[in-house]
């Protein structure tokens, strides 16, 4: 039988997870695996959402420094990506039909994998298009997610030749003129470290890149005009006051400061009219804060360790049980 996550030289798989395939909406086969704490009394659940284009491999450290804090995490690939069922022939295509489709399936894996076989109470970590599902999906959580971290939430469009207004004209006229299939930018997830946009640290920048390289079926290509539009569409609703004020979770925005991908001016808008949100600003961080140099990446964990009740590492008992420091070359 082949596996269903992937362990490569430098990123074990954390502890004995239990993994498997769900029904998302409209049929799609979703990955998701739920990795538990070694500790005697699980002090919650952290459901984990990625960003465009990852997989659970992506995030194994992450997990590792949750479940040494007490929690237990539970995550699933989205649709169209990582070890979930592609949408389109073409599987290197970030296509999705509806935006509306990753909330419904987050609502899915809520009620059929996280309430019947996890440990309450329930957080939410989020990473940016991750982000961006939370925020469209958060009135509706209320009775279920205690509080959220996001973590550079998709809430705006940086680092592109065109402008956010003109790439949204043109995905609008290729979706509603039969080209929303087509993909209007290139995306090379495989390449050299120099000048990338997503972290300053080329240890965990290189270890990603072997996960894609060893095994390339996770590996995404660039989103699709109809994925765009989507986002951009969802990105309008969530930051209008109105949607921000029906959100009741105490949530925290993480927001790197020299993110090129979700320019901090964003998070920070967002944030004004978001009465339930508290941003924290990680001068000099690039949009992965989880995957970058320990300085910054150890600001967004304590953040996270002072806003989740338990959050906190647990102590050392004679062996070290902390994930290895990365170095800062």
């Amino acid at each position: 039988m082949d596996p269903i996550l992937y362990a490569t030289p430098g990123n074990p798989i954390p502890g004995s997870p239990t993994v498997g395939f769900l029904t998302g909406h409209r049929g799609i086969k979703l990955r998701y695996a739920v990795f538990r704490s070694d500790a005697p009394v699980a002090k919650g659940t952290v459901v984990l959402l990625h960003g465009r284009n990852e997989a659970i491999e992506k995030y194994f450290e992450t997990i590792r420094d949750l479940n040494q804090r007490g929690l237990w995490v539970a995550t699933f690939d989205f649709r169209g990506q990582g070890g979930s069922e592609r949408l389109l022939k073409n599987s290197r295509k970030g296509h999705v039909h509806r935006f509306s489709d990753y909330v419904r399936d987050l609502e899915i894996f809520l009620e059929q994998i996280v309430l019947p076989d996890t440990r309450l109470p329930f957080f939410l970590l989020a990473h940016s298009t991750g982000g961006l599902i939370a925020l469209s999906a958060a009135p509706r959580l209320a009775n279920r997610i205690e509080r959220m971290v996001l973590s550079a939430p998709f809430v705006g469009l940086g680092g592109q030749k065109l402008s956010p207004n003109n790439i949204h004209r043109l995905a609008t006229l290729a979706t509603f003129t039969g080209f929303g299939r087509i993909c209007l930018t290139s995306d090379d997830p495989t390449k050299p470290y120099d000048d990338n946009p997503l972290t300053s640290d080329p240890l965990r920048y290189r270890r990603n890149v072997e996960i894609l390289k060893a095994h390339p079926h996770l590996a995404l290509g660039p989103p699709t005009a109809r994925w765009l539009y989507e986002a951009q569409e969802t990105i309008r609703q969530v930051s209008s006051p109105k949607h921000l004020a029906s959100i009741t979770v105490p949530t925290v925005i993480i927001a790197p400061g020299k993110d090129p991908i979700v320019p901090y001016r964003y998070p920070e808008k967002l944030s004004q009219y978001f009465r339930a949100g508290q941003l924290v600003p990680v001068p000099g961080a690039l949009h992965e804060i989880l995957h970058e140099r320990d300085r910054y990446r150890a600001q967004a964990l304590a953040a996270f360790d002072a806003f989740i009740p338990g959050g906190d590492p647990q102590p050392e008992t004679g062996e070290t049980t902390a994930t290895p420091i990365f170095s800062e070359n």
